[in-house]
């Protein structure tokens, strides 16, 4: 029997997960929304190793929690995403990476460019509009990656199986 793949995401201290939850909410198609905003940092990890992978999780997250910058908004052509700045968001993922390199797909293996997605497989012109407009007003500002969190993916939503919180700072 197939298992479910897994999906890895940095978590957000509350004030950013709220503020990035409230812009999904407002502007990605509600027929496609079935999560809150997050970080995706491994899209698809083997979910017969959930253990093994929960375990590894478990060792990468003795460590403090660290800042990141909210610093502009990306275009995605049929949508907007915020892009994200952190040379220890960076270190973290490609730790990480190096550890399952067995595991990586094509997606993952590729160049991390971190960031949160508001808006997603819409009309270009309503995306373009929305990034003119969002981009006039940003102001950067920064968050906290408090842990690491371990989903596994039905196929439209995703279960978490378990969040792994940073020692605080």
């Amino acid at each position: 029997m197939k298992t479910l793949p897994l999906i890895i995401t940095a978590k957000l201290d509350a004030a950013s997960s709220n503020y990035f939850d409230r812009l999904r909410i407002k502007h990605f198609p509600p027929e496609r929304n079935f999560l809150a905003a997050h970080v995706t940092l491994f899209h698809h990890l083997p979910g017969e190793n959930l253990d093994e992978i929960a375990a590894d999780l478990e060792s990468f997250a003795v460590r403090p929690a660290f800042s990141i910058a909210f610093d502009s908004w990306r275009s995605l052509g049929r949508g907007v995403a915020m892009n994200i700045t952190s040379v220890e968001l960076v270190n973290l993922r490609t730790k990480l990476a190096a550890h399952w390199h067995h595991y990586l797909t094509p997606q993952d293996s590729q160049k991390f460019q971190p960031h949160i997605t508001i808006q997603n497989k819409t009309d270009p012109q309503i995306a373009r509009q929305l990034f003119q407009e969002i981009s006039r007003t940003h102001q950067p500002f920064d968050g906290v990656v408090i842990g690491l969190s371990l989903w596994t993916y039905l196929g439209g939503p995703w279960r978490l199986e378990k969040s792994f919180l940073f020692a605080k700072r």
